[in-house]
């Protein structure tokens, strides 16, 4: 029942609590030692380039202005039904995100996922959504980090709003070349055949994808194709950090 704690994620939270006693944990920006249960130092936070009220309705790009759409989305369609992101891209942000994916810094998931629930919690609650889904990783790539960061910050979210998680519906079965080095073009054709739906989704109507960013949006675009293929009805997308829409 939504709402109501687990025996397992109260087992859980005290497991975290005796890990930061133990190791305290570091600022998610800045690397200083904070506090129990503080992830973020006051200062940095106050940096951090949070996306506000004006931003793209369709990819939740920043526009700056009143438009309803950045030029991106006006120039071309997307499969998606909608898509909100907490961050503008910005170095700082690069070089926490860097930690998360590549240094085994798995607990910054707690403080991005608080971010979300601060600012989306009720959004995804109007939009209905029936389950969640991390953006896979290729299997020979996750086993050498050793885990998917999408999936981590999918799970921390799922715990905290009482959603369902799957990360099995959606299987990555080709490895692609790294997104940042193709143009707009490359990217949608890399991407082509390389996830698979493993199960129906047709009694999952309403599905929401979780990344950590969201660039040209090729890789949600090509998942939320084999959804909508598959028979699901709308795909929503919750990422960490978002580029300008200009």
């Amino acid at each position: 029942m939504r709402g109501k704690e687990t025996v397992f994620q109260i087992a859980e939270k005290l497991v975290d609590l005796f890990w930061q006693i133990i190791c305290p944990p570091h600022c998610v920006i800045c690397e200083k030692v904070l506090k129990i249960n503080n992830f973020i130092c006051v200062e940095c936070r106050t940096k951090l380039p949070f996306v506000e009220d004006m931003y793209c309705l369709k990819c939740g790009k920043p526009v700056g202005d009143d438009r309803e759409y950045c030029t991106d989305c006006k120039k071309r369609e997307h499969y998606f039904t909608r898509g909100v992101s907490v961050w503008s891209y910005s170095p700082m942000l690069k070089k926490s995100l860097y930690r998360f994916k590549y240094n085994n810094k798995r607990y910054y998931a707690k403080y991005y996922t608080d971010e979300i629930v601060k600012r989306y919690s009720r959004l995804i609650t109007q939009w209905g959504v029936d389950i969640i889904i991390p953006v896979p990783l290729y299997k020979k790539k996750k086993r050498r980090r050793g885990y998917n960061q999408a999936e981590i910050l999918a799970k921390e979210l799922s715990s905290r709003i009482s959603i369902p998680l799957d990360c099995r519906i959606v299987t990555r079965i080709r490895d692609t070349l790294p997104q940042k080095m193709l143009n707009d073009m490359e990217r949608q054709k890399n991407l082509k055949g390389a996830f698979k739906i493993n199960k129906s989704v047709i009694e999952l109507k309403k599905i929401l994808l979780i990344d950590d960013i969201f660039t040209t949006g090729s890789t949600v675009d090509e998942i939320a194709r084999v959804l909508l293929e598959a028979g699901a009805n709308s795909v929503y997308v919750v990422t960490l950090c978002i580029g300008r829409g200009y």
